[in-house]
């Protein structure tokens, strides 16, 4: 039976506004088709346009051009011609924190619909770590949905992004770590010591629903698992969703990333509360999506995420009743602990139950290590993502940050 508090919980929103191009279209994020396209509509003869496109995909992706002057190998003519008609640019870094740990997250700005107003906001982290470094892409300006346990989903959904958005923010990432051939690393705390790239993994992490911009985030990471450029092998690119379940098929078929999915509870009164979405695709109906994924196997696992609730979804019980729901899928389970922003009515679980629940976890081999919440003294955990359109007043963000301080 549905509550009154769970009719009164929206399910999805609507986008306030659309993308407008530019005039001068950046070329960042467009397909190889669509790159060839780009270049026969300036001028550039068919019979050049294969080697063009591996020329700019090149210097774009492998050297991180930021202009057309840099691409040396390139004729001035024809890189006159390019400058004319398009850019290189990514979305504008407005800010740049760096946490206790290493975590590093950027404010970007992105154009809004109507001229002279105010432009949109969107943030992206950088998790470092030993042997990998995980960039978490946002795929919308606020969200479709409406978690309740979740910071970005109270905001407005305002538009998807581009697929030029969605790559920009790695080029982004990378420019500033200086993660492309024959720039100067950064250096500084927490940074990967193994490996020769900062940037190792992506997760489709961040602010949005992917899968309801699905065409945009799947041609953008069919840029970023290409072999020749930022080369991000699709084994290393998690895609999360909370249950759109008609495109979990479309994304194993046409992305063929790995999959996540954010369950947080095992029975559908309760999920309906946390994840509203589950009302339209109860529970039954996501995880036979999920058996039912493209190539999941032993060797290719969905990983299930669970936020710690205290007094909601950690029990003992709910523990035992994971292991069974998941009976049958290759599957790992990612415990996260609640990283806590004013306002929330929830806490995170105590450790001590943390741990009992995961050691259930565990031995029934689905756990992978509950790791100790990253960036957030500076917003940057899971959940805590928010447009700087809708900010936290100071008050709120030194709240939080004591919150964070005292886990």
């Amino acid at each position: 039976m549905t509550t009154v508090l769970e009719s009164s919980i929206a399910l999805e929103k609507t986008p306030l506004e659309r993308y407008v191009p530019p005039a001068k279209p950046s070329l960042v994020g467009l397909s190889r088709a669509a790159l060839a396209q780009a270049l026969g509509a300036i001028g550039i003869a068919p019979s050049q346009q294969k080697m063009r496109v591996q020329q700019i995909w090149h210097w774009l992706y492998v050297r991180g051009a930021k202009d057309f002057d840099q691409m040396s190998s390139v004729s001035k003519e024809v890189r006159a011609i390019l400058d004319t008609h398009y850019t290189l640019a990514r979305p504008e870094v407005v800010a740049e924190q760096v946490s206790v740990d290493g975590t590093r997250k950027w404010l970007l700005r992105l154009p809004g619909e109507v001229a002279g107003e105010r432009p949109h906001e969107v943030e992206c982290v950088y998790i470092p770590e030993t042997d990998r470094g995980t960039l978490c892409l946002s795929s919308q300006v606020g969200c479709t949905l409406t978690c309740t346990f979740c910071h970005t989903g109270t905001q407005r959904l305002v538009r998807n992004l581009t697929p030029g958005e969605i790559v920009g923010q790695i080029m982004v990432a990378r420019d500033r770590l200086g993660d492309f051939l024959g720039a100067e690393r950064v250096t500084g705390p927490g940074l990967p010591t193994e490996g020769d790239r900062f940037i190792s993994n992506i997760v489709m992490m961040g602010m949005g629903e992917p899968l309801y911009n699905f065409e945009a985030v799947r041609d953008a990471l069919l840029v970023v698992a290409d072999g020749d450029g930022l080369s991000i092998s699709k084994r290393r690119i998690t895609l999360s969703t909370s249950g759109v379940v008609p495109n979990i098929s479309r994304a194993g078929e046409e992305i063929g990333t790995m999959l996540a999915v954010s369950l947080h509870a095992v029975r559908d009164e309760l999920r309906n509360e946390l994840v509203p979405l589950n009302r339209k695709y109860p529970i039954k109906v996501l995880l036979d999506a999920c058996r039912n994924y493209p190539g999941v196997s032993n060797a290719k696992r969905i990983t299930f995420e669970y936020v710690m609730l205290k007094g909601v979804n950690d029990s003992l019980e709910d523990a035992k009743a994971l292991v069974r729901l998941l009976k049958g899928i290759p599957a790992k389970i990612n415990l996260i602990p609640f990283n806590p922003w004013p306002g929330s009515k929830y806490e995170c679980s105590d450790w001590d139950q943390i741990e009992k629940f995961s050691e259930i976890v565990f031995n029934a081999g689905y756990a992978s290590p509950v790791r100790t919440p990253r960036g957030r003294d500076i917003l940057a955990a899971c959940g805590q993502l928010k447009s700087a359109t809708e900010k936290l007043s100071a008050r709120e963000r030194m709240a939080l940050r004591a919150m964070a301080m005292t886990d």
